[in-house]
């Protein structure tokens, strides 16, 4: 999964010191004293926010501590740096993407006054509540063939479901709710092919992994019809699926 500049904070756009250490070309540590250093100049343009961020090597390691900062603070930080070339592009590239992710959330917010998106949003949700009510049989099915996880099969068949559909590089809150008019027809007319492949699969007496790659099968077959689209909206929210 490629790593974002610019995340979400809730609806805010903040961007993480580990990432733009790498992207100024110092170290972390040095980053977090700066910010540690002024955090009172710095918290003048807001609360300073932080998260754990798993460590990027193939190594592994401990998690490390950033600095989630809004785009003034992180702007200001850039300011405290000596310049070279380096710097400046990367300070180039940080308020570019800033103004991306705001007007993607611009385009998401004026998409949801529209009539015609909310009418369908609200018919694809009574077609999910289905559709969740024969996950839910499903997964009772596996758990009386001997299931010791099918709960599971909730977050699976979703994942395997967006997987099939879209190109998404980023976690949302709800996927669904930045999907534009096309993409929420396709997901409504997916999720009746994943329960009828459920209920048929059921009915056939067949065991609970042959259903679920029936129905993994079907929605395969559809997107390639379709074509993956990508999700209209290249961000990233932190801590949310």
């Amino acid at each position: 999964m490629k790593t974002e500049l610019v995340v979400l904070k809730g609806k805010e756009p903040r961007a993480g010191t580990f990432i733009m250490s790498q992207g100024f070309r110092v170290e972390h540590r040095a980053l977090r004293k700066l910010v540690l250093k002024y955090k009172s100049e710095f918290e003048e343009f807001g609360v300073i926010t932080s998260r754990m961020q798993k460590p990027t090597n193939k190594k592994g390691g401990r998690p490390i501590e950033e600095f989630l900062l809004n785009e003034d603070q992180a702007i200001y930080l850039g300011t405290l740096l000596t310049n070279n070339e380096a710097v400046r592009k990367f300070k180039r590239n940080l308020v570019k993407e800033f103004s991306r992710v705001k007007k993607t959330l611009i385009n998401l917010m004026s998409q949801k006054q529209n009539a015609e998106w909310l009418e369908q949003r609200k018919a694809g949700k009574l077609i999910r509540k289905q559709s969740t009510d024969d996950i839910k049989a499903f997964v009772d099915y596996a758990i009386a063939q001997g299931s010791q996880s099918a709960q599971k099969y909730y977050m699976n068949i979703s994942k395997m479901e967006n997987q099939a559909l879209f190109l998404v590089e980023q976690k949302f809150p709800n996927l669904r709710d930045i999907l534009d008019l096309n993409q929420l027809s396709i997901v409504v007319c997916a999720d009746k092919i994943i329960s009828r492949a459920l209920s048929e699969g059921i009915e056939k007496g067949l065991p609970y992994k042959q259903i679920y790659q029936l129905a993994k099968l079907r929605v395969t077959n559809f997107a390639d019809i379709h074509g993956k689209t990508v999700i209209p909206s290249a961000i990233k929210a932190i801590g949310q699926e």
